[in-house]
């Protein structure tokens, strides 16, 4: 079984470019036109041009194919074009399947993308209101009559088993949002650019499902980010330092379903999470102790928590004592709580420009950044190096 060797993606492939829209509330203008914007940006920044890219990669729940992305931006021939499934949790994983690409020789140079109107047009956050039938969907109905309708309701069940197996306090979740919109108000990017919280904020902020408030909720955003990923050798020759991909990987937990995996025999841990983790250990060689950025996917506050402890930074129930003390920096660009939620690619965009040495928020000697997607789904990760 996979989970239990190391393989050997690592190191072979590197992130070359980064490009993006603005992120707002309202873009004017198409998911498509917002797609193509951010991956030529995204080859600007390293230094290619249309005529290199014979590789797409991105998400389902996308309106944005990769084959009409691709003739859009003016890209010609394609050898390699892929979409992940199951939401935030693709992020990493569209990096990955780029990697596995050029590491066998598939595609030379691909280009990995997220573009959506996700506030001025289909809310996320919004939840289920129209579904086909299908075999996973069938797992919503046990849940669906009930009034769990929304993505916050469905993690609030996690949350609040969290809370209780730790004699906790939903106060515990502050320190996450607090660590973001403080990252936020100095990224000139950041949809809350210049406005930070404090403790007393977030306990103030109103109920959305208990123990959840409005700032553990990541925003709604309109917006594209995209991501070109090369062999480590062509990447040492172009415009910018490369981020290596030191590891990457995928997980799925047993009786994993989206958002709902309510009949595990514990909801107090992210089990997808700890596939990815023991992954990423192995192919890369590192531990915890060896990260010096962390970007965790932070669609809501009480998810990050338990990341740490699946990663090991800490003891399970300890994650709010481990941010609060600030002993890694996290979500440095602000994350999906304080820059912008773009279903995690733009918090890989953050980790390269960690390694880079370029961040507005640069950490002296970052060298090993870990990222992970969406949580509560089948997820990803990826550990990038300068």
């Amino acid at each position: 079984m996979s989970v239990r060797t190391r393989d050997s993606l690592g190191g072979r492939a590197a992130i070359a470019g980064i490009g993006a829209t603005e992120f707002s509330k309202d873009s004017g203008r198409s998911e498509l036109k917002l797609a193509v914007e951010a991956v030529r940006a995204a080859l600007d920044d390293a230094g290619l041009v249309p005529a290199d890219v014979d590789g797409m990669v991105t998400f389902t729940m996308d309106t944005s194919p990769e084959i009409t992305v691709a003739q859009a931006a003016g890209i010609g021939e394609l050898s390699f074009f892929s979409r992940v499934h199951y939401g935030g949790g693709a992020a990493c994983a569209t990096v990955q399947q780029a990697a596995l690409a050029v590491a066998t020789g598939v595609a030379e140079v691909v280009v990995c993308y997220r573009a959506f109107n996700e506030r001025s047009g289909r809310r996320f956050g919004s939840g289920v209101q129209r579904r086909e039938p299908s075999a996973e969907g069938a797992a919503l109905g046990w849940s669906l009559p009930f009034g769990l309708l929304t993505p916050a309701s469905w993690v609030a069940m996690a949350a609040q088993r969290y809370l209780h197996t730790y004699g906790l306090t939903p106060d515990a979740f502050g320190h996450v949002a607090v660590m973001d919109r403080r990252y936020a108000a100095t990224n000139p990017a950041a949809y809350f650019h210049g406005k930070p919280i404090t403790l007393e904020d977030h306990a103030a902020s109103r109920w959305i499902v208990e123990p959840l408030r409005l700032l553990d909720c990541c925003q709604e955003t309109d917006g594209g980010q995209a991501l070109v990923v090369t062999s480590t050798e062509r990447a040492r020759d172009l415009r910018h330092p490369p981020a290596i991909i030191a590891a990457a990987a995928q997980g799925a937990g047993r009786a994993q379903e989206q958002m709902t995996s309510f009949y595990r025999d514990d909801l107090s841990g992210l089990p997808e999470m700890s596939v990815v983790a023991r992954q990423l250990w192995r192919t890369s060689g590192l531990a915890p102790a060896d990260i010096d950025v962390g970007i965790l996917y932070d669609h809501f506050t009480p998810f990050v928590l338990m990341q740490l402890e699946e990663f090991g930074f800490c003891p399970p129930g300890e994650a709010a004592g481990f941010v609060a003390e600030g002993r890694l920096p996290l979500n440095t660009h602000g994350g999906q709580l304080g820059e912008a939620y773009l279903h995690g690619m733009n918090g890989i965009a953050e980790a390269v420009r960690q390694v880079r040495g370029s961040s507005v928020n640069q950490i002296p000697g970052a060298a090993r950044t870990l990222v992970t997607a969406g949580t509560g789904v089948p997820t990803s990760g990826l550990i990038l190096a300068g």
